[in-house]
């Protein structure tokens, strides 16, 4: 079938995503599982672990019931109806095969390797139907680069969705040169259903927020590497001289400083000479020391835990 037929087929046989499965369940995966379900649709949400399902239910109900509070005014019976409601829309399921049989689309979010994410779409490849899209939630990875295994690079995209998923609004919606536009068109508009508000980006690294972003944290980081000013000097002046709402090294303590480290590392690996992705020194000792920012209670500032 060419990719003219099968962009018709997917116009009369897929004009809306309903059914979604969602492929791992950390933070990133429950996030959008959660914000799938609570805008109707039925969601699978896949994990090879019980215990990490287990968790992600019990973050879900919490993420719920702090949402229904809000919608209901404190009304307990609407907001345990909303938050049953809601959850028993969401299967979670270790079995990936059984999951894609029947879904729209299929959120990959687990962890940031390329070698997985391939491993993974390969498998699900020729299980999911025909009508199935593909989409990674990949923050630094090329999307390109994780597509080259798939036979439907037409019905591939990525979703970049940010952390806390319930909380943040963005979602970066991101083509391949094989994407269609009737895939792009139906992620998009889905996108909007979540109530989130989607932007397009080529497939760059980083695509638009962590491209601007992660650079500047790390100017940030070389500002007190220099001595030039302190970390606590260079937050306060950011927020009140630039109106941000959290400083850059504030920022990367609770982004993890772990996270910004592994993407720099991949963006050193393909562009080794660009000065934009160098690996400030006290970044590296901070993670040897395995201090990595809010979650491990020290990474530039100390917090309790």
């Amino acid at each position: 079938m060419s990719s003219t037929q099968i962009a018709r087929h997917l116009s009369t046989h897929l004009s809306v995503i309903r059914n979604v499965t969602v492929i791992g369940g950390g933070s990133m995966g429950s996030g959008i599982a959660q914000v799938s379900a609570a805008a109707g649709n039925s969601v699978n949400l896949v994990d090879v672990s019980e215990d990490v399902l287990k968790k992600s239910k019990k973050s879900i109900e919490t993420g719920l019931s702090r949402v229904g509070k809000k919608l209901f005014s404190g009304d307990t019976a609407k907001i345990n109806d909303f938050v049953n409601s809601t959850v028993t829309r969401i299967n979670f399921t270790p079995d990936i095969i059984s999951s894609v049989k029947e879904s729209d689309l299929v959120v990959e979010a687990i962890v940031e390797n390329l070698d997985a994410k391939q491993k993974l779409f390969k498998s699900i490849d020729k299980e999911a139907p025909e009508k199935t899209i593909f989409a990674t939630n990949t923050s630094s990875l090329s999307c390109h680069k994780i597509a080259e295994v798939l036979s439907r690079k037409d019905r591939f995209a990525g979703l970049h969705f940010f952390n806390p998923v319930q909380v943040m609004k963005l979602v970066e919606v991101i083509s391949i040169s094989d994407t269609s536009k009737s895939t792009h068109d139906l992620v998009f508009e889905w996108s909007k259903t979540l109530g989130k508000v989607p932007v397009n980006c080529r497939d760059t690294p980083g695509f638009i927020v962590n491209q601007l972003l992660v650079p500047n944290l790390v100017q940030a980081i070389l500002m007190i590497e220099r001595g030039d000013a302190t970390a606590r000097d260079v937050d306060t002046a950011m927020k009140l001289g630039a109106g941000y709402p959290m400083g850059p090294i504030e920022l990367a303590d609770y982004v993890g400083l772990d996270v910004i480290y592994f993407i720099l590392q991949g963006w050193q690996k393909e562009f080794p000479n660009e000065p934009r992705y160098q690996i400030p020194e006290t970044l590296k000792k901070l993670i040897e020391q395995k201090k990595l920012g809010v979650k491990t209670g020290e990474g530039f500032y100390q917090y309790k835990k």
